[in-house]
């Protein structure tokens, strides 16, 4: 089990650590593919969203990527459970609420029209 929270550390650090050093609000970096079809995916902005809240900018993580801020609780969740050996385990409704909730946000971000548009990232 100590190998896994070692791992689990490790994992959290290095990636902190490439978000911080790589500073994804500026342009040239890594692009979604779902750009190159002139949309936005439920995960665009993770990593803007990632580097703001590692700098204290809530409200600009907020504006990157609402939904997977949201989700984030249940991420760190999930990986705690790993680190401690233990099966994840749902409620019988917990995968299609979620995937509603990823599917409306999708859907939602990519509207062409006020107030939808402010979610294009």
């Amino acid at each position: 089990m100590l190998v896994r929270w070692a791992a689990l550390g490790a994992g959290v650090v290095a990636g902190c650590a490439y978000v911080l050093a790589t500073d994804p609000t500026t342009p040239g970096g890594l692009v979604c593919p779902s750009k190159w079809v002139g949309l936005c995916c439920p995960g665009c902005g993770g990593l803007r969203m990632v580097y703001s809240l590692l700098h204290g900018r809530v409200l600009d993580a907020v504006h990157y990527n609402a939904v997977t801020l949201l989700v984030l609780p249940l991420f760190v969740w999930a990986a705690v459970q790993w680190a401690r050996g233990r099966a994840l385990t749902w409620p019988r409704w917990g995968p299609p609420v979620l995937m509603g909730v990823l599917a409306a946000w999708f859907v939602a971000r990519n509207l062409p029209f006020e107030p939808f548009s402010r979610w294009y990232v």
